[in-house]
């Protein structure tokens, strides 16, 4: 065995973190020169002699004849060497230029393996082995740079070239913020350039909607099965009263309807918190999910679909309910609530059935008649007390039989009444808790600061929205300045939003004498509910974007008719009322609130969900 010197000595081809260089000097530290032409002082220890010189760097660069690599690891199986020993083996003689080549050869890793003072061959199956997986790797890189040439020309095969393709899906659809394609393409890793890329290949077509799944949020509805209502639980008998659900024709889940008995306005709510405990699987996937999911496509619930059957009201002749009993006095302020389990007859009406009825368009039904007075004095008594007012044109997204279809939401007296009677309800049982000590959720909302000079019309509604506060959902009440309400929670919808479900398990957990949550760990699972909720009111919102993006892509140069909300420089806030779309646009010359204008739409990026209008 022939041992490399211990000695470095000036021009000494050595080897710095792998790479080659000659030393120049010796002394405290060792001045070095790599091949690229950078000097640098190192340690003696962070370099390794090659070769004790004299060499220069020129002659790495050299080439030099094949070598049989093979037949030197056959010749030296089960022995051990010196590096200078296999340089000489394999190239014949021991120069810089054959040491560097050796080298380069030893840290391969395929034949030999050890340190430059004893190297091994390795065992004929480790090999085989490794020889077998870099045949595989290599194919794999030839095959994967084949496809990134076809993803340029856009030119992709299927189904083969999908699996390539897996990291860009992760990326568009928000499981992971990498993605090895688009980072080998050169452009930027975002969900949006994923998206992009997906389209225009041809894998994804515009019917993909990604953004439920980017804010992790599950496209299927809940599966943990929901329990009937207890069989031996007492509940009062509220048959008798002419009970109303009334909503949009395309609510499928109706969990609120409405009553009115002399003074007393009842709102009767679902029940499922009958069978759902707090802290049992239901309720944990429940909060995990916050609400129900509702998009253009279908909606992805927050309970099992079997909890509909069971606790939506008017799906069965008689259904389960937590009655809230508001009694009221002329001016339509509630003077005491009382809530009860209970059994109601429930009839389901649309918002314009219900008109209908109360404008003779049907048998005549003195209840409805009633409930619109308890509307008109709770309205009135709101206005009073300061609240705030918007109306902005609303449109239903929906998606039939691969067409995205918008349509106008109408707005409807019934739809005002039945807002009125929700937030009566949401007012008495405030009220209930606070009297009773119940720890309990409450909505609050600071006062904000009102135009000093308030506008009219659509673009009211808009400076209006700009000074509202967050609203803000506590253990504490406080007023809601927007309702004009000195306290408020919401107790009306335990089927599709969890902090009302969580109204109901306390509300329940004190009618049943037994032990509610206390503050601290109500205000835990508050927390949890409401950040989920965040996440579905935000993929709501980027997939009604979404579709009216996909809606809008074959309809370049057409024009819709917008009104003025505001003007900021050049560029103005604009509403189109029929597409329920807020935009900004550049305007010439001067434009007043409200004023229509004529939009034409200039180009759509679905993926971005970016539409751009211009005016004329």
């Amino acid at each position: 065995m022939v041992d490399l010197p211990l000695m470095i000595w000036e021009k000494s081809l050595v080897v710095y973190k792998n790479r080659p260089a000659l030393v120049q000097d010796i002394g405290e530290k060792i001045g070095i020169v790599l091949l690229e032409g950078e000097s640098l002082r190192v340690r003696e220890k962070d370099i390794e002699v090659l070769h004790p010189g004299p060499c220069t760097l020129a002659s790495l660069e050299q080439e030099l004849p094949p070598a049989d690599v093979r037949a030197a690891w056959e010749l030296l199986e089960g022995t051990q060497i010196s590096f200078q020993e296999l340089t000489e083996l394999v190239y014949g003689a021991y120069t810089g230029s054959t040491a560097w080549a050796a080298y380069r050869l030893f840290k391969d890793g395929l034949y030999f393996s050890g340190n430059l003072q004893e190297i091994q061959s390795r065992p004929l199956e480790e090999v085989e082995a490794e020889a077998q997986k870099r045949t595989v790797k290599q194919r794999d890189l030839a095959e994967r740079e084949a496809f990134l040439e076809r993803l340029k020309a856009r030119t992709l095969q299927f189904p083969e070239d999908r699996r390539f393709l897996h990291d860009v899906e992760a990326l568009a659809y928000g499981k992971t913020d990498k993605s090895r394609t688009l980072k080998d393409l050169k452009v930027p890793e975002s969900p949006q350039e994923a998206h992009r890329i997906l389209l225009e290949a041809r894998c994804w077509t515009p019917w993909v909607n990604p953004h439920p799944l980017r804010f992790g949020l599950s496209p299927v509805s809940a599966k943990i099965a929901v329990n009937p209502p207890p069989k031996d639980e007492e509940r009062f008998d509220l048959t008798h009263l002419k009970a109303f659900a009334i909503d949009n024709p395309w609510s499928n889940d109706p969990d609120d309807a409405i009553s009115v008995e002399g003074p007393c306005l009842w709102v009767h709510v679902a029940d499922p918190g009958a069978s759902i405990l707090p802290g049992s699987p239901v309720d944990r996937e429940a909060r995990n999910r916050g609400a129900t999911l509702y998009l253009p496509e279908g909606a992805s619930l927050m309970l099992a679909e079997e909890a509909l059957s069971l606790y939506a009201l008017g799906m069965e002749a008689v259904s389960p309910a937590l009655s809230f009993k508001m009694v009221l006095d002329e001016a339509g302020t509630i003077i005491e609530t009382d809530i009860l389990r209970s059994w109601v007859k429930v009839s389901r009406l649309t918002y314009a059935e219900a008109d209908a009825l109360l404008k003779g368009g049907g048998p005549e039904v003195p209840e409805l008649s009633a409930l619109f007075k308890v509307a008109e004095k709770n309205l009135a008594r709101r206005r009073a007390a300061g609240a705030v007012f918007m109306e902005f044109p609303e449109v239903h997204i929906r998606i039939s039989e691969g067409q995205v279809l918008i349509e106008p939401i109408a707005a409807y007296g019934s739809g005002d009444m039945v807002r009125e009677c929700m937030l009566l309800a949401g007012e008495g049982a405030a009220h209930w808790a606070l009297q009773r000590r119940l720890p309990f959720p409450y909505v609050s909302q600071e006062t904000g600061d009102l135009p000093q000079a308030p506008l009219s019309g659509i673009a009211s509604s808009y400076q209006l929205r700009r000074c509202m506060r967050p609203r803000t959902l506590s253990v504490k009440p406080g007023i809601h300045w927007g309702l004009g309400l000195d306290v408020y929670t919401q107790v009306t919808s335990p089927l599709r939003r969890y902090t009302d479900l969580l109204a109901h398990q306390q509300i329940r957990a004190f009618l049943r004498h037994e032990v509610s949550l206390g503050e601290a760990e109500l205000l835990l699972r508050l927390g949890a509910g409401e950040a989920a909720t965040l996440a579905t009111v935000q993929a709501e919102r980027a997939s009604r974007a979404h579709w009216l993006a996909v809606y809008l892509s074959d309809k370049k140069g057409s024009s819709w008719e917008g009104v003025m909300l505001e003007k900021r420089g050049n560029r103005s806030q604009v509403m189109i009322p029929a597409l329920g779309l807020e935009t900004q646009v550049v305007v010439k010359g001067d434009r007043e609130p409200n004023e229509p204008i004529l939009l034409t739409l200039s180009s759509v990026r679905i993926p971005e969900t970016d539409m751009v209008f211009v005016t004329e």
